[in-house]
């Protein structure tokens, strides 16, 4: 096959972000067959404790003081402890500087770790919804009580790394939480764009976006030869539904499995989500998991949740914004374009890969 020859069912477009429009996504699917170092298969420890992990049960001695834990008593499930390293912290004072074009603002702030679970090397498919959904509760109830215990602080991120590559250093299941008195940039974005979305057309874009899955078909013709370009189904984003949240693949996704769980029905602040409604969460985000454990099992990736800053403008805000989870499974290293550029690259059609995920048997 020439150069200038394409297998037919090759993709090669830029497709913008809907929600960050200068957030692009490069889906070259013919990229896919370059000789490439790929990222390495996280190595799974199974075992369900190790006598000499700080996280396990039983060495509470070797972590800072417990800063809550569930359940409050008898043996702990869940356990949130200070980080030893963290990136911001409330230990010392300092006040920032203005030298010309240079500034800076206190690094004030708080960097915990929540211990998962106690078992060492299970993985988030493999816990009970009861658990995710007790998760989930840990998280909203520290990050309430972040943003209660100082006004400085405008957001608090939730994040999760399994694999070195996806900057895990523990092999024990936790996740973490920065308060930072800052809006991160890529949620600033977000919020900023969502925001003027709102004021045009009055009505959240992840909401509209909701909405497109669920009902939108269309078929795309060659205006020239009356071939079908594109056809585009009800439901073909849709990885995974319960009763009040989706996952859904993007049509820009940056990485080739990443998919987003978000309410169905329109929601700024996950501190807002009803305890009631965290089953379904954890119901969703355990299939979801499940589905691309065993499309791509041991594969390292971050997952994080992006909710309404407590900032100012969060009133403001609320209408236009719509909060999510965003699980980013890193199957390729980014290259010299992607970080030169910006530009992320897609070597799988998202639309085969969401039903690659919709086809696996649970």
């Amino acid at each position: 096959m020439s150069e200038n020859q394409t297998e037919p069912n090759e993709v090669r477009e830029i497709r913008i972000n809907p929600i960050v429009p200068s957030e692009s996504v490069l889906v070259a699917t013919a990229r896919s067959m370059r000789p490439k170092k790929a990222e390495e298969l996280a190595p799974r420890d199974t075992r369900k404790h190790v006598e000499t992990c700080p996280f396990c049960r039983g060495n509470e001695h070797k972590t800072p003081p417990v800063i809550l834990s569930w359940p409050p008593e008898g043996d702990w499930q869940i356990r949130m402890v200070e980080n030893l390293y963290p990136v911001l912290g409330d230990d010392r004072e300092q006040t920032g500087f203005n030298f010309g074009l240079q500034q800076t603002i206190d690094g004030y702030g708080r960097h915990e770790v929540i211990i998962d679970h106690h078992e060492h090397g299970i993985a988030v498919h493999e816990m009970a919804e009861s658990h995710l959904a007790a998760l989930f509760g840990v998280y909203q109830t520290r990050m309430r009580q972040l943003f209660e215990s100082d006004e400085r602080l405008k957001y608090v991120l939730v994040f999760k790394n399994f694999g070195p590559a996806a900057g895990a250093s523990i092999p024990h299941t936790h996740s973490q939480v920065i308060a930072m008195p800052v809006v991160p940039e890529n949620v600033d974005a977000e919020v900023r764009n969502s925001a003027a979305h709102y004021a045009k057309h009055h009505h959240c874009i992840f909401c509209a976006l909701i909405d497109e899955a669920l009902t939108f078909e269309a078929t795309l013709y060659d205006r020239t030869s009356g071939a079908v370009r594109r056809k585009i189904n009800v439901g073909q984003y849709v990885v995974e539904r319960g009763e009040k949240f989706i996952a859904i693949k993007p049509f820009a996704s940056r990485y080739e499995w990443e998919v987003h769980i978000l309410p169905l029905a329109h929601q700024a602040d996950f501190l807002d989500v009803r305890a009631e409604d965290l089953a379904d969460l954890a119901r969703v985000m355990k299939r979801t998991m499940a589905r691309l454990d065993a499309v791509i099992g041991g594969a390292q990736y971050n997952f994080f949740l992006h909710s309404v800053p407590h900032d100012a403008h969060r009133d403001a805000h609320a209408p236009s914004y719509h909060w999510h989870l965003e699980i980013c499974p890193r199957t390729s290293i980014p290259t010299g374009f992607e970080l030169g550029s910006g530009l992320f690259v897609n070597t799988i059609n998202p639309e085969q890969a969401a039903e690659r995920l919709r086809m696996v048997e649970l």
